[in-house]
């Protein structure tokens, strides 16, 4: 198997490495100079690749069949051209590959405000802020280059933790804090053994077309740091029911990936 990933970070350096240990043909990219010796030992060639650049995108996806592009925002690009950017360069580039699928790891962002409603791949996104618009807008434009010898699959991501981001350090800042609303928002997660296990069962089973990818645990935020906080022996967390919350409150349905089969690796976030 010759398989390409654009975006060699958090969750494309992971795939990497079992790709790798599965004996794929890998190349990978990155913007970054700095990072193509250690990114050497992932795979069997690194490039360098803008995407925005269609000729560097071209060549890296000469005589590869499989690709994930699961592309970071760097410090200094902007949202737009990072994501639909990227998304507009390899929609003009496919055509002129042997590309035959295309795994998107995307975000649940796109769904917005439900009052705490269950989601399914089956409801139209209503984005609330502009970079969610921006998601939507790269979705579709990718979800365009499907044809009969080509399979687009979109796997729409919870918030990620996982070794190096785990719960314990991402809820430590807001441990002994005063945070607005009742935090009774649904909190929707998936760890990185599941995105990879996920992509990785995205491409052996061919998929196409929207996927959620998150874990069956949705717990209220409260709950959540409440659970953190008490496990790792941090500072409760008060919540000001006279402020106004700006999160959005949605419960995320996995049942579509786990009817194709797909098992999770982790369901919840403890046993």
């Amino acid at each position: 198997m010759k398989a390409a990933i654009i975006g060699c970070g958090y969750v494309g350096t992971a795939v990497a490495r079992l790709w790798q240990k599965k004996g794929f043909d890998l190349l990978v990219t990155t913007t970054s100079q700095s990072r193509v010796e250690a990114l050497a030992q992932t795979a069997n060639q690194v490039s360098i690749v803008n995407g925005a650049n269609a000729s560097q995108l071209q060549d890296a996806l000469a005589g590869r069949e499989v690709l994930l592009l699961s592309v970071g925002l760097r410090k200094g690009a902007s949202y737009r051209d990072t994501y639909l950017g990227t998304a507009k360069t390899l929609a003009t580039v496919l055509p002129d590959t042997d590309i035959q699928q295309v795994i998107y790891t995307s975000t649940c962002s796109v769904y917005g405000e439900h009052h705490g409603a269950w989601v399914s791949e089956m409801m139209p996104p209503k984005p609330m802020t502009e970079n969610g618009k921006i998601v939507e807008a790269t979705e579709q434009t990718l979800l365009s280059a499907t044809t009969p010898r080509r399979k687009v699959c979109i796997l729409r991501l919870g918030g990620i933790y996982g070794p190096g981001r785990t719960l314990e350090k991402i809820y430590s800042r807001a441990a002994g804090t005063t945070r607005p609303g009742k935090g009774n928002e649904g909190t929707n997660w998936v760890h990185l053994s599941d995105i990879v296990g996920g992509i990785d069962w995205a491409k052996r089973q061919q998929l196409s077309g929207l996927y959620n990818l998150v874990q069956d645990e949705v717990p209220t935020v409260k709950e959540l740091i409440d659970q953190v906080c008490d496990r790792h022996q941090l500072a409760p967390v008060t919540w000001d029911e006279t402020q106004p919350s700006t999160r959005k409150n949605v419960r995320i349905s996995n049942a579509k990936i786990k009817s194709t089969g797909y098992q999770f690796v982790h369901p919840s976030f403890w046993p």
